[in-house]
């Protein structure tokens, strides 16, 4: 396992992160889950990636279960507050209020003093910008938070926020936890360089573009039995954008070129997302340990030119690189 640092600070991550979203208290069971934290770790995946709502909590408190007995300095720890964990008009979004009551519950479920990293999950338009910021400094200097970021920002927001936390002496934002994927690369023309400019390192999630660039999904075929595609629970709205014939014939071009570099449709997916010197950091989910085991053999990975030039001119025609599709839920009516 490499390791990067994240944006410009001095906190090292992983270059492989261990994610949780559908998995944890959802599709898997918790003792598998369990199971799939320890292997992470032991193979040397030291950044964990979770968040308030994924499986309404659950996915929280199994990762608090898995960490029991962890020496706390030897991870990175991250999780994420807007999405609703409640019923009540308050459980959501980035106000004061629910980020404070978020961040306690989240402590309490992964049974730490504090977060690594703290990040927005989405932009809140119904909450003023100053009132989210104060309230993630205020975290900081609280020793509850060490680092803050945010998930599916773009690049105004972006600025925005910088410009208040500059303006009224509070921490910045270091990182960015955006979906990035060679069939995905919305952030490359105005995130990306922003970032760069300002110290803010890119965590990025569904590097495997949901299991399609796996090649597993094959045109003209029904989904797998099982796969994420056909679990209504586990992400199959989301992975419906990939799934049409012209997008998985593209994909299956890629095998060949995978194994030039001796690596998996999956572990080269991987690795490109990796070539990208702002990334620090690519998130995976897995249901088994095996999973993790093949997927961490992208990190340290380089590949040439020539063979991220071939999968650019594989997937010709395929890729969505317009940053308008960056985008958070509109203010409640």
């Amino acid at each position: 396992m490499e390791y990067r640092r994240l944006g410009s600070t001095g906190m090292y991550v992983s270059e492989i992160t261990y994610g949780n979203w559908i998995t944890h208290g959802s599709q898997v069971e918790e003792q598998a889950a369990v199971k799939c934290v320890r292997a992470a770790l032991d193979l040397g995946i030291t950044t964990l990636d979770t968040a308030d709502v994924y499986a309404g909590t659950r996915a929280e408190s199994v990762m608090g279960k898995a960490l029991k007995g962890v020496k706390r300095e030897s991870y990175e720890l991250f999780t994420k507050v807007y999405w609703p964990t409640g019923t009540g008009k308050n459980d959501r979004g980035l106000s004061r209020k629910h980020i404070m009551e978020s961040c306690n519950a989240s402590l309490k479920r992964l049974k730490t003093d504090y977060v690594d990293l703290y990040q927005a999950h989405r932009f809140d338009y119904e909450t003023p910008l100053e009132e989210t910021l104060g309230a993630f400094d205020d975290l900081i200097r609280s020793g509850k938070v060490l680092y803050i970021g945010f998930s599916e920002w773009n690049a105004e927001q972006i600025a925005a926020a910088l410009k208040i936390q500059d303006q009224k002496g509070y921490y910045r934002f270091i990182s960015s936890q955006p979906q990035y994927s060679m069939l995905w690369r919305v952030i490359e023309s105005a995130v990306v360089p922003l970032s760069e400019k300002e110290g803010i390192g890119q965590i990025v999630w569904s590097p495997i573009a949901q299991g399609v660039l796996t090649g597993k999904y094959l045109p003209g075929k029904k989904a797998p039995a099982g796969s994420r595609a056909t679990d209504k629970k586990s992400g199959a709205n989301m992975i419906s954008g990939f799934m049409k014939d012209e997008i998985l014939e593209k994909v299956q071009k890629l095998i060949p070129i995978a194994a030039k570099v001796d690596l998996s449709p999956a572990q080269l997916a991987i690795a490109w997302v990796l070539q990208n010197p702002n990334v620090s950091s690519a998130i995976i989910g897995a249901t088994k340990p095996s999973q993790i085991k093949e997927n961490v053999k992208a990190s340290g990975v380089k590949l040439d030119k020539s063979i991220m030039d071939e999968i650019d001119g594989v997937l010709t025609g395929v890729v969505t690189t317009d940053p308008s599709k960056t985008v958070s839920p509109k203010p409640r009516a």
